[in-house]
């Protein structure tokens, strides 16, 4: 988009969002942007169809001979077909007339979500517009009412121009927008884009060929769809707890024009399901829930992910589990890059023997990158990247970065600028020392700190002041202590002069 253009498309989405800012409208909101943006589709297909004449659509295939050919030549191209009556701007058309409802709208989305089922053999496609509940009272207490706030909702959604080039900045504009209203609730499904960034220009700065990018815990998909930008033919894998944020990342991929066959995302618990059971992957990326509870159960000692480490991570802390859990699926070749607490660079117990083993014995440690706190919505907690490869036979060294203290504020939040973004990235993929930015650790050093890998014991970013002359300042001392002797002296007789006494007792 054009920025002029950009600009004001963000004003019309702020609008939007204002309007529908309690934070459980936003399944609304989303789901309807999409299906705004699949009947856009449709709609381009069908003027295509009838020579892109100035005509009445829904108008012109209903009296078409071969509005059935028309129908299935959709469901193949497009993988799914909207009747002209039901497309977006007829939606419109009766908002604006007071004539749209609930009912309407139901049939709509069944119809849609019927072709989606019946025409991709993608069946997760379908769980897009799964969150769409017409009866719930979040839309109103009466048929009126809900009628009326759905009317709303889709009558400010259509001044947003939707095109194949800025549906997806779009939909991620709108989740990010939705991250700031809710706060905590935002870390189940958004990193901040600066953080994907960082990520996606790790694991694709490799040689190798990446066809495959899976994200254990995906949230609304942005962190995968990140790689897009410097990879082609990629699948994307993924799997996601929580069935809302689920259903968002399905929608993500849509709104990124990524077909059907391209993205296997699953619902359910990555440590616990096991999913995609042997298959790995080119390139992980992840930013797991920070020392989330798992269940450490002892069925998992025998399990080929953590068996070999000796010890399971502990049931009140899962993040090594995720990193155990990201090594198994990474292919030999691969690279991968996770967000952490601070924690696991120094915790004790079974994590300080997982640690060791993944340094001393493994040497699968890359890189350790200090990000500035308050970067994530609803937690301020300074956050690490930690950098893994399961092929460095020929540097057994770990680059330090402490990028902590670089950023702008913005508000209540830190803001990585994109010199910040560069500068760590380049700091990386050259693994370059810089004074009081970067350090390559070695084995040696390492186990001299016992395999605590905590930042600040191999990056000193103390900064010296200037030298204090302690001689200067207690002749200072002394001679404002003068000073204010003499003042005592000079209120005292002005007190006696008065006749006011102990003025100074």
């Amino acid at each position: 988009m054009v920025n002029k253009e950009y600009i004001k498309q963000k004003e019309t989405i702020d609008r939007l969002i204002r309007y529908s800012r309690p934070y459980d409208i936003k399944n609304y909101v989303l789901c309807l942007i999409v299906y705004k943006y699949l009947s856009k589709k449709e709609e381009k297909f069908l003027r295509e169809k009838f020579n892109n004449e100035p005509i009445n659509l829904k108008k012109a295939y209903n009296e078409s001979e071969d509005y059935q050919d028309i129908k299935i030549e959709s469901e193949h191209v497009n993988g799914y077909f909207i009747n002209p009556d039901y497309l977006f701007n007829e939606l419109v058309n009766k908002a604006k007339k007071d004539e749209l409802t609930i009912e309407t709208l139901e049939l709509t989305i069944f119809n849609l979500k019927n072709s989606l089922n019946k025409n991709n053999q993608n069946k997760s496609i379908t769980n897009i517009l799964e969150d769409l509940n017409f009866n719930s009272s979040r839309l109103g207490k009466t048929l009126e009412e809900k009628n009326k706030t759905i009317s709303e909702i889709i009558l400010r959604m259509s001044t947003i121009q939707l095109t194949s080039n800025n549906a997806g900045d779009i939909f991620e504009y709108i989740i990010s927008k939705y991250s700031q209203i809710a706060g905590k609730k935002a870390g189940e499904f958004y990193t901040p884009h600066s953080v994907s960034e960082i990520l996606a220009k790790i694991v694709t700065h490799t040689e190798t060929e990446i066809s495959t990018v899976y994200d254990p815990t995906c949230g609304s998909g942005s962190s995968l769809l990140e790689l897009n930008k410097y990879t082609d033919e990629l699948k994307f894998y993924g799997e996601e707890l929580n069935s809302t944020t689920y259903n968002m990342s399905l929608m993500n991929m849509i709104m990124h024009n990524i077909k059907s066959e391209d993205f296997d995302i699953k619902l359910g618990d990555s440590l616990e399901d096991k999913a995609f059971k042997n298959q790995q992957f080119n390139a992980i990326v992840a930013n797991p829930p920070f020392s989330a509870k798992w269940s450490s159960s002892k069925k998992f000692q025998e399990d080929p992910r953590f068996a070999e480490y000796g010890k399971l991570p502990p049931k009140s802390k899962a993040d090594y589990a995720f990193v155990l859990h990201m090594i198994y699926h990474l292919k030999d070749n691969g690279t991968m890059a996770v967000v952490l607490p601070h924690g696991v660079l120094f915790r004790g117990a079974a994590e300080e023997k997982i640690r060791k083993h993944l340094i001393e014995e493994k040497n699968y440690i890359d890189a350790i990158i200090g990000l500035p706190s308050n970067l994530f919505y609803g937690t301020g907690i300074p956050t690490i990247i930690m950098v893994l490869k399961k092929d460095r036979k020929e540097d057994d060294s770990i680059l330090f970065i402490d990028a902590s203290q670089e950023y702008m504020k913005v508000r209540r939040q830190n803001k990585l600028r994109e010199q910040d973004i560069d500068k760590i990235v380049n700091t990386y993929q050259n693994r370059k020392e810089i004074d009081k930015y970067s350090h390559k650790a070695t084995q040696e050093e390492i186990k001299e700190n016992d395999y605590n890998l905590n930042i600040p014991r191999y990056v000193d970013t103390f900064e010296e002041g200037d030298l204090i002359d302690l001689k200067e300042i207690s002749e200072k001392l002394i001679e404002a202590n003068k000073k204010l002797d003499e003042l005592d002296e000079k209120i005292e007789k002005q007190s006696k002069k008065l006749k006011i006494e102990g003025l100074l007792h």
